[in-house]
């Protein structure tokens, strides 16, 4: 058996099969409800564990009854086994808190007294890489119970087990504590973030355009006569178009909440010309005049992702129809969140000649309505739950439209006070991402110690080797003698063995 890694002279290397007994799982006829109505045998699948952070685990979402049990391949498998999933994905681990039964998702492991639960429960995060380099499959990566017996394991003497267990627990409380105060500042920030949004398109952030003129004994723009110039300039585009259809139609503001002094209500409509993008249909070849093409996946909250942008097709004309120009608004059409429905980024510049797919909208803004302080307001609380609001859902897909962007409300303030907002609105912001950074960091950097923390544990430098200690060969060779006793013991017919397993297990 290969070496994975040196440890101390008084440690073994042995595969996991010949320490510990291997128990698969299994799942009772789903389709007889007297397989699980009234259970009271906890059954546990890898679901239960996705995000599971304790060590140790006492039941599962289900249970099964008695019938459930013995009409299946699932057993119960005692307390202090260690669960660990061994496909889709591998290498959740918990420690059973009492006698539990698994899916056929689990390989676990019963363990002699010999071995420490928590020593072999800290052991598989370890060396959670190496069982995955293991599995096979096509579909996806399996370990199997004949592969789960080779898994190479390092055995220390009992009483060093005990040492090293309580010293990853001593650190590893610690550094949950830390993490715990990282993640605290990670929410706090992102309310602050919500918050700074909330306050600049509600006329807090900064002051008023009408409190700065009183205040200076001066006159102002109100947003309303803003407004009416840029209803007057989405006129006038409509009546330069060659082609126009039927009767020019003015939109009207929809929400008459109060609002700021000078500020006035106005819909997405009245401030912005809106098209949806191009349809990917299979007769376009990216290979024949390529265009640069964003999609949904490009546009995130508040900004864009362009590490990965797909060329298109474009047919005559249609370039420039669907060119992009730097201060469109690009909106999510579709998502199978509704939390990401409506995300919105500004579109500025970055690539020659871009268009866009037709799940995502584009909103033009008119002269007067500056592209930063209408993206602040769409990605507050507020503009987020009027997009959730008239976002409407099928089959777990949440979907806007050009009509339902169309009409959502905008409040718009004067212009020199849009500027203002947008400038305190990004100091602020500055100082917030740089906040996050910072905290991404410290949590990536607890993550890289806490790997650390286990290397050393199972290399032998956590914890010093006491010369004392009785090695673990001889440990070993008192496991070694127990399971030949036991097989030894063993009846000979196969339903009477099997009995006397499970039976050996509890």
């Amino acid at each position: 058996m290969t070496h994975p890694w040196e440890i101390p002279a008084s440690w073994e290397w042995r595969k996991i099969g010949e320490v510990a007994t291997i128990v698969g799982g299994g799942t009772p006829k789903t389709s007889d409800p007297n397989n699980f109505e009234g259970g009271e045998t906890p059954w546990i699948t890898p679901a239960d564990l996705s995000g599971y952070k304790e060590k140790y685990i006492s039941s599962g979402a289900r249970n099964i009854t008695e019938k459930g049990l013995n009409s299946s391949s699932a057993r119960l498998l005692p307390a202090n086994a260690v669960l660990f999933s061994s496909r889709a994905p591998i290498g959740y681990t918990a420690i059973a808190s009492q006698p539990v039964t698994t899916n056929q998702g689990f390989k676990s492991f019963v363990l002699p007294s010999e071995i420490d639960s928590s020593f072999f429960y800290f052991y598989l995060h370890r060396a959670k890489e190496t069982i995955e380099s293991l599995g096979g499959g096509t579909t996806f990566k399996e370990i199997s119970g004949t592969t789960a017996a080779t898994i190479p394991l390092v055995v220390a003497p009992l009483p060093e087990q005990h040492r090293i267990v309580a010293e990853i627990e001593t650190q590893f409380t610690r550094l949950d504590a830390s993490v715990v105060a990282l993640q605290r500042a990670q929410a706090n920030l992102k309310r602050y973030r919500a918050s700074v949004l909330k306050d600049a398109c509600e006329g807090r952030l900064v002051p008023t355009e009408a409190e700065l003129a009183h205040s200076e004994g001066r006159d102002y723009e109100p947003a309303g006569v803003l407004l009416e110039r840029v209803l007057a300039e989405r006129c006038a585009r409509w009546e330069s178009q060659e082609k126009r259809r039927g009767k020019y139609k003015e939109p009207s503001a929809q929400d008459t909440s109060a609002l700021p002094e000078g500020w006035v209500w106005a819909t997405v409509a009245q401030v912005a010309e809106i098209q949806g993008g191009i349809q990917k249909q299979p007769k376009r070849t990216p290979a024949d005049n390529p265009f640069p093409f964003l999609r949904v996946a490009n546009v995130l909250r508040g900004s864009l992702d362009l590490e990965e942008v797909h060329n298109i097709e474009l047919f005559p004309g249609e370039l420039d129809k669907l060119r992009l120009v730097s201060g469109d608004l690009l909106i999510v059409e579709g998502n199978g969140s509704p939390s990401q429905i409506g995300r919105m980024a500004i579109w500025k510049g970055e690539i020659e000649d871009c268009v866009h797919q037709n799940h995502l909208i584009r909103a033009r803004l008119y002269t007067g309505i500056v592209s930063q302080y209408v993206e602040s307001y769409w990605n507050s609380p507020t503009g987020t739950s009027q997009v959730s609001r008239v976002a409407s859902s099928t089959s777990g897909l949440y979907t806007l439209s050009v009509s339902k962007v169309s009409d959502l409300p905008v409040p718009l303030p004067p212009l020199a006070e849009q500027y203002r907002i947008v400038v305190e609105v990004e100091r602020r912001l500055s100082v917030i991402h740089q906040a996050e950074a910072t905290v991404n960091t410290s949590l990536a950097r607890a993550e890289r110690l806490r790997q650390s923390i286990l290397k050393q544990a199972f290399s032998g430098k956590l914890v010093p080797q006491d010369p004392d200690d009785e090695p673990a060969s001889a440990l070993l060779e008192r496991i070694r003698a127990e399971q030949e006793s036991v097989q030894a013991s063993a009846p000979t017919r196969r339903k009477s063995r099997a009995r006397k397993k499970q039976e050996a297990l509890l």
